[in-house]
């Protein structure tokens, strides 16, 4: 488990990547296992930080938690390049010096008593995303044709590692609900047929409701769940599924030329969210154990046990566009390169569509009544 830890708010203890060649600040260069520098070329190897990805004790943490003093001021950060003193935004902690330009990467835990202990690096690079939102933005439908400008834009996006939760929980759910079998009765209804009413023998379907009760279990594994607020939860959403599986000792050399975030998202409101997740697979579980047609669930209460917790953190290239005076963001997963954003519509587009549509509809209704017409019209002889 992690200790309580009073942070020290007079001064934030930085990292620095000095080149072992010229001295300049090497940037971690995504999809290898280097630090690079900008000037002379050098590279210089990451040390490799091996061990096993452990959960934590989610209630020991929540015990724990509740003895840390909370955090009321940011800490302050000195810049070694320039002397420059300054502080990050609350929530972010690894950036760049706003005077100098210095690649600066500060702890976690001067700030939050949970630290993240392990991370996915950056696979993709800019340039590699810049090309996945330039296929995202030109398949957009009913997108204005003026927005297609923006995919020759060369603007500079930002590669942040965005704090996320992982849940692992043993679940046990009792329910109280009804199965709904299906039968069929023969009744006789009136129908409308050439402007007359006439009546008809059909089979009627029935729902025949069966009191139920009962139990399901399931373990869950690394329910995900985004620890930030500077993104749209529906955006981040839809960057999964993620590679956990090669998730790696957290190591803050894969940091350098990034930004990165605190959690903002405390582990007891990220686990609120991982439970609503997880109820949305228990409710189609409960489903599948009543059986039937159809289920009627009324009261249902879920059980959580041995329930643990990781603190991880996430490659995101973000950056945004401006339209019509109004900013759109979008995220690019910095492991799939998969886009997604907020996009502008064209109404004119969304318009013609709709009537076009309307007109298309009419014409097979008017297709569709001249033929029934001419069948019955038609006259069959036999030899």
């Amino acid at each position: 488990m992690f200790k309580s830890i009073k942070p020290d708010t007079s001064a934030s203890k930085t990292d620095r990547f000095p080149c072992s060649k010229c001295g300049a600040l090497l940037t971690f260069k995504p999809g290898t296992q280097l630090l690079t520098c900008q000037y002379c070329g050098q590279e210089n190897q990451i040390e490799q930080r091996f061990g096993e990805i452990q959960e934590y004790d989610f209630h020991q943490a929540l015990i724990e938690l509740a003895q840390a003093k909370p955090v009321t001021e940011t800490a302050e950060i000195h810049c070694n390049a320039c002397g420059a003193s300054f502080k990050f935004a609350n929530s972010v902690h690894a950036g760049e010096c706003p005077f100098c330009g210095t690649t600066i990467v500060t702890s976690t835990a001067q700030a939050k008593p949970i630290t993240p202990k392990s991370l996915l690096p950056f696979k993709i690079t800019e340039q590699q995303a810049k090309q996945q939102f330039r296929r995202w933005l030109k398949g957009l439908w009913f997108a204005p044709n003026k927005i297609k400008k923006y995919t020759d834009d060369d603007a500079k996006l930002v590669g942040v590692y965005i704090p996320y939760w992982t849940f692992d929980s043993a679940t046990e759910t009792t329910y109280l609900g009804a199965r709904g079998d299906i039968y069929y009765v023969t009744q006789e209804v009136q129908v409308e047929r050439d402007g007359r009413l006439v009546s008809e023998i059909r089979q009627v379907p029935q729902i025949r409701w069966t009191p139920v009760r009962g139990r399901v279990s399931r373990f869950f594994d690394d329910v995900l769940v985004d620890a930030s607020k500077s993104l749209p939860r529906q955006i981040v959403d839809y960057l999964e599924p993620w590679d956990l599986e090669n998730l790696l000792p957290y190591n803050e050399s894969y940091l350098s030329g990034f930004t990165s975030e605190y959690y903002q998202v405390n582990l007891d409101q990220g686990f609120d969210e991982a439970k609503r997740k997880m109820d949305n697979v228990i409710y189609q579980d409960i489903a599948f154990d009543i059986g039937g047609d159809q289920q009627r669930i009324d009261q249902h209460n879920t059980r959580h046990s041995n329930t643990t917790y990781k603190h991880c953190l996430l490659p995101v290239w973000s950056a945004a566009f401006r339209y019509q005076q109004k900013a759109y963001r979008f995220v690019i997963n910095g492991r799939t390169g998969r886009v997604q954003g907020e996009r502008p519509y064209s109404y004119w587009k969304i318009a013609f569509a709709v009537i076009f549509g309307m007109i298309a509809l009419a014409g097979l209704l008017v297709f569709t009544e001249r033929s029934g017409t001419l069948r019955q019209n038609q006259t069959y002889y036999y030899r």
